[in-house]
């Protein structure tokens, strides 16, 4: 396969998950904001690094409160990812939509009814980089959906149910395919 050189840097094609951001207003209205670099990462245990670049209120609040849910986009609510995401946080009816919100269980963060994946999440450190910030957190709980509990269910049946919602840097959002393609280690010996 023959390559070229991309200028500048792109990461067309390598999705990214995405994650509504859930915090709390100094009002105490929720307020939740479409983000895709999500990543984990280990220090001592399951972490998540969180990037926000720009100027943003879910940001702010992150950066004062130091708590925030990051709750899984699926195909079910991706059009209201999609409205969060594009909706300025700034604009004071925003949150004006009918949107069926929780508390955490363990945090003081705003999550979404219906998304089958949670994380409650603690910054423990801030990178600041240029106009943009690394978070590194600890996950203080996880919210799933209970059927994804179930041992008696394939992974393939559980990525079916959750249908979670994929990025690329051209703006597009993609569903993923739950076809089965092998286990790790499934082809240790070819090599």
């Amino acid at each position: 396969m023959e390559k070229v050189s991309i200028n500048p840097p792109d990461n067309a094609f390598c999705p990214q998950t995405l994650f509504l951001y859930g915090t709390y207003k100094e009002d105490g209205s929720p307020n939740f904001g479409l983000f895709c670099w999500f990543s984990y990462c280990w220090n001592a245990d399951l972490g998540v690094m969180a990037c926000i670049g720009d100027k943003k209120l879910t940001k702010d609040i992150i950066k004062k409160d130091k708590i925030f849910s990051a709750n899984l986009v699926t195909e079910k609510i991706l059009p209201l990812a999609d409205y969060l995401g594009n909706k300025e946080g700034y604009n004071a009816d925003k949150m004006n939509i009918p949107i069926e919100v929780e508390r955490g269980e363990v945090l003081n963060v705003p999550i979404l009814k219906d998304s089958p994946w949670i994380f409650e999440l603690e910054v423990t450190q801030t990178i600041p980089l240029d106009g943009t910030e690394i978070f590194l957190c600890k996950i203080r709980n996880t919210l799933a959906a209970k059927e994804l509990m179930d041992e008696s269910i394939s992974a393939e049946e559980k990525m079916r149910i959750v249908a979670p919602a994929v990025s690329c840097a051209d703006q597009h959002y993609f569903s993923v395919s739950p076809t089965p393609i092998g286990k790790w280690e499934d082809w240790k010996g070819l090599y």
